[in-house]
């Protein structure tokens, strides 16, 4: 999708009642999985839990876009581990991609790895999916060649694998932290 800059919004850290929102945000999402015949599948598939983003919001590491009607409409969660801060999801309402929310999300997320010391943003996506990996290269991430993942997205990657994701369209990416 082209950048619109339309929608007012801003991002912000994640707050408890928040959690119950996001869900929803990341089946909305979701449904552009729709238009790719051999994962379909993925857009009526489970999605992160309230709980689970509610911890999120409680370490610190989830934030929210937010339009200017007070509606989310876009979250990225995130863990921090020893040599990174790892995404786990990032989602942004359909009606809303397009228009900067996960640049900006993503610029979140790298600040408060700054604040943390670490060194480098990582996740792990599809490699072809254009909102995925060609999303994540526009903002600074690259796909890691194998002997470059660790013990920690090798075990990610299995277990994405071992829940139904195809492995060969798989990858982690990381973005250094500047």
């Amino acid at each position: 999708m082209a950048e619109n800059r339309s929608m007012p919004f801003v991002v912000r850290p994640g707050r408890h009642g928040d959690a119950e929102a996001l869900p929803d945000i990341e089946r909305d999402a979701g449904r552009r999985f729709a238009a790719i015949p051999d994962l379909a599948w993925i857009a009526g598939d489970a999605v992160m839990s309230a709980e689970a983003h509610a911890a999120a919001v409680m370490a610190g590491a989830l934030w929210v876009a937010e339009d200017d009607r007070g509606a989310l409409v876009g979250f990225l969660a995130a863990e921090g581990v020893p040599d990174a801060l790892h995404i786990w999801e990032m989602a942004v309402r359909i009606d809303a991609q397009g228009q900067g929310v996960g640049g900006r999300l993503l610029a979140a997320a790298a600040d408060h790895a700054g604040r943390l010391g670490l060194p480098a943003v990582t996740l792990t996506t599809f490699r072809d999916a254009p909102w995925n990996a060609p999303f994540y290269a526009r903002h600074g991430f690259r796909i890691l060649e194998a002997d470059e993942l660790g013990h920690r997205l090798e075990a990610v990657l299995s277990q994405e694998a071992a829940a139904g994701l195809p492995a060969d369209r798989r990858c982690a990416m990381a973005m250094p932290v500047r």
